[in-house]
């Protein structure tokens, strides 16, 4: 009994070292390069557009503020971000920059106030997937 656990374990190790099958692809999806930037003080809640481990949207509460971050989002999906107040209220404004360049600016006011500030990326064309890795993705 134990020669046959024996040879099946050595050759599903034989099969592991040995397997050539082409793995399948990954695609590569082109990003830009986003900026956002929450200026007010306390804290509130945040949700951005970017590419991560979690998926496209990212979201963290009670963020301190000031708080900046630049990510790297998809040719194709619309760079947002929102903030939340919270009950004690006050002012944020959030700004997006996008490959450099300002795009939108909105303020949230009072108690659970809220503003989004989006912008557009284009989508990608055959010919971004070849000069995607010059911008750094």
């Amino acid at each position: 009994m134990s020669g046959v656990l024996l040879a099946a374990c050595a050759s599903v190790v034989v099969y592991g070292v040995f397997n050539t099958a082409e793995k399948p692809k990954q695609h590569h999806v082109p990003t830009a390069s986003v900026t956002y930037e929450i200026d007010g003080e306390g804290t509130a809640d945040i949700t951005y557009q970017a590419r991560s481990e979690f998926g496209d949207a990212v979201v963290a509460d009670g963020v301190a503020l000031p708080w900046k971050k630049t990510v790297r989002v998809p040719l194709g999906k619309a760079p947002l971000v929102t903030i939340t107040l919270g009950e004690k209220g006050g002012r944020a404004s959030c700004q997006l920059v996008v490959r450099g360049r300002h795009v939108q600016t909105a303020t949230a006011f009072g108690k659970f106030g809220r503003a989004t500030c989006q912008g557009e990326l284009p989508s990608p064309e055959p010919s971004d997937a070849s000069t995607a890795g010059q911008e750094g993705s």
